[in-house]
């Protein structure tokens, strides 16, 4: 794309304010209650639909200015700022959780508020444990199912479908990094649920592996990017007005953002105790519908275009996101709100979810070790991801538990089978991931296109 139209068009197109204007309910209501305003006094459930809608509309504009933001940066650079602008509303409803739980236990000793109810240590955790699950065991099948329902019409209509081939959804070579970091991570979080608690040393060590993915990405060459919409205008935008304006909606975005995910959680809760839901299940379960809503609409577009192999690497690098930034600053986050080094504490039933979620996250890097995804194995991971929600929802606490211990070994059992089936194209995989240029990863895609 050049750096900037002639003629630009100078009016924001109708999608942008549509989401500004989407945002502003909720935005309103957070901005009365952070500065004392009166404000109505609307039910819990009303008020999660007001924040978690502003949570969305903010999630289009943080979309959008990512998108646009590849113009100026590295394409593999810039999936990787789209996937952690995306995850911004998890971030934040993550952090207002293990906030909660990092005051309750600096105040009591315990992560038990003073007048009971729900472990905050465990919303903390159900919340990202959750999240993660979410968008392994629904994000990644629906976009091959997007992917292939995309292909199936342009083939219809006579046009190509790049990235899908036989019902998979393929990545570039140069999608290596994510994959490859994705299991360093996932290594590391395999011994997680044998410890007590998250500490300070978990998120050195984390946060350390999302830098050096960080910089093996910036390593990659910036390419002309595929924009479409309102990405397309602000990316044809001139050079100044362009950064100016991909500015502008991010922090409008993230202000939306900080005005709604704190009271969006506080009402999630009190709707959960209102309606008689667990409030576990509910924070684990229904906060990632607004949280993950982003990646989602982004990949699903994505995928929707025939971009099948970007769609796809957005929510691996989300997924990257997740795993090491998002967990590694949990800890970060509980010890500045107990102003303590304490670490977060574990009890057994965060050890099981932690497990589960590693387990998954280690079988979804063998489906990939060939840089492709396919039918069977999204298939797969949906297959998996079910019996273990409906296991949530209607089985007693110890018997969702067992199965929780069961799906874990099945997840880890078949991963091993496939590192075990694959291990050349494994190795093959950790060498491009970690130091084989970007140039040579990109002569392979174009000798096997």
């Amino acid at each position: 794309m050049p750096d900037a139209d002639p003629s630009p068009r100078r009016r924001p197109p109708a999608p942008l304010l549509a989401a500004a204007l989407v945002a502003l309910p909720g935005v309103s209501l957070g901005a009365a209650a952070y500065l004392g305003l009166p404000a109505p006094d609307l039910p819990p459930p009303l008020q999660a639909l007001l924040y978690g809608t502003a949570i969305v509309g903010a999630a289009f504009l943080l979309s959008w200015a990512a998108e646009a933001a590849q113009v100026d940066i590295s394409a593999g650079l810039a999936l990787a700022l789209l996937a952690l602008l995306a995850v911004l509303p998890e971030y934040a409803v993550d952090f207002v959780f293990t906030w909660t739980a990092g005051t309750t236990f600096g105040d009591t000793g315990s992560c038990t508020p003073p007048g009971g109810g729900e472990d905050a240590c465990s919303l903390a955790l159900a919340n990202m444990t959750g999240a993660n699950r979410v968008l392994v065991g629904v994000g990644w099948p629906l976009v091959v199912l997007v992917a292939a329902v995309a292909v199936a019409r342009s083939r219809r209509s006579g046009s190509g479908a790049a990235g899908t081939r036989r019902g998979e959804v393929r990545l570039a070579p140069a999608m290596s990094p994510e994959v490859v970091f994705l299991g360093i991570a996932t290594l590391y979080s395999l011994h997680l649920p044998l410890r007590s608690s998250l500490t300070i040393v978990d998120a050195v060590v984390l946060v350390t592996i999302f830098v050096l993915y960080a910089r093996r990405l910036a390593q990659a060459p910036a390419e002309d990017p595929d924009l479409i919409g309102t990405s397309r205008w602000l990316g044809e935008q001139p050079r100044r007005r362009r950064r100016a304006w991909v500015a502008g909606v991010i922090a409008v975005a993230a202000l939306v953002i900080l005005l709604s995910a704190e009271h969006f959680a506080e009402s999630l809760v009190e709707t959960g105790t209102t309606l008689g839901v667990d409030e576990f299940l509910l924070v684990q379960w229904v906060a990632p519908l607004a949280s993950e809503a982003p990646e989602l609409i982004v990949a699903c577009l994505y995928a929707s275009r025939l971009r099948a192999s970007d769609s796809l690497g957005t929510l691996l690098s989300s997924k990257v996101n997740q795993w090491t930034l998002l967990v590694g600053t949990i800890p970060l986050v509980f010890a500045l709100s107990s102003t303590s080094f304490s670490g977060l504490p574990l009890d057994a039933q965060q050890r099981t979810e932690l497990l589960l979620t590693a387990a998954q996250s280690l079988f979804a890097v063998s489906l990939l070790v060939g840089l492709r995804l396919t039918a069977s194995g999204a298939a797969t991971l949906f297959a998996l991801f079910a019996v273990q929600f409906v296991g949530s929802i209607l089985l007693p606490a110890d018997a969702d538990r067992v199965l929780v211990l069961v799906l874990s070994g099945v997840y880890v059992v078949l991963a091993l089978l496939r590192f075990a089936r694959h291990a050349r194209t494994t190795r093959r995989l950790a060498r491009d991931g970690t130091v084989t240029s970007f140039a040579e990863l990109e002569e392979r895609e174009t000798a096997a296109a």
